[in-house]
């Protein structure tokens, strides 16, 4: 079984700023992505961020700009800087990594999400 640890997430007013960490169990090798996706009530479960083990990055366009992913790769920890939070962006946030098991094959987890409400 392999579990995401999540936290940083919480209630921030509009403006402000919040930082999301995940971390992966040490023991998981080839690590091919992490990213952060979040669903608010009601939608389906968007990608918010994504980072490669190359460093690539991919945001959603409604985060460009204020958002900030990273990632340690010694540590299997992934971060997720969020500035100039809008109340739109309440959701609860999850983590999510890609291992590859294979060639072309890749195991996917999810954290247990963490809920972040950014008030007007």
């Amino acid at each position: 079984q392999v579990q995401l640890v999540e936290s940083g997430g919480g209630l921030v007013q509009a403006g402000g700023s919040l930082r999301l960490s995940c971390a992966a169990p040490r023991r998981l090798v080839s690590i091919v992505a992490m990213g952060w996706y979040r669903q608010a009530p009601g939608n389906q479960r968007d990608v918010v961020a994504l980072i490669t083990s190359g460093g690539s990055t991919n945001y959603a366009d409604s985060v460009k700009g204020r958002f900030t992913i990273s990632r340690d790769n010694a540590k299997n920890m992934v971060y997720l800087q969020m500035n100039s939070l809008k109340p739109e962006d309440t959701a609860i946030y999850y983590c999510n990594v890609n291992v590859s098991t294979g060639y072309k094959m890749v195991d996917e987890y999810w954290g247990q999400g963490t809920q972040v409400t950014v008030s007007s």
